[in-house]
């Protein structure tokens, strides 16, 4: 980044927060009554192990996964609620 100046390059991006820092507090208050009560849900895609990681981190620009990717590296966990098998 320190380049950046020198080199007169123009790096355009996108702030979330930009513009709506006034409407986040009814934002997170709607939203969060909504999580509380199940009408929002997110969904997690987990593999176990290093070797399908691979796969399914080569699928991610494909849109491979439905929602986060979570890659389990340790010893398997019982009552994983919405593990998915591996890719």
């Amino acid at each position: 980044m320190g380049q950046v100046p020198g080199k007169r390059i123009t790096l355009r991006g996108f702030i979330i927060f930009q513009g709506i820092n006034h409407r986040f507090p009814s934002f997170s208050t709607v939203n969060g009554v909504m999580l509380a009560e199940r009408d929002i849900q997110f969904c997690k895609d987990m593999v176990a192990g290093l070797k399908p990681a691979t796969r399914a981190f080569l699928g991610l620009p494909r849109g491979a996964n439905s929602g986060r990717l979570v890659v389990r590296v340790g010893p398997p966990q019982t009552g994983a609620s919405n593990a998915r098998p591996s890719l």
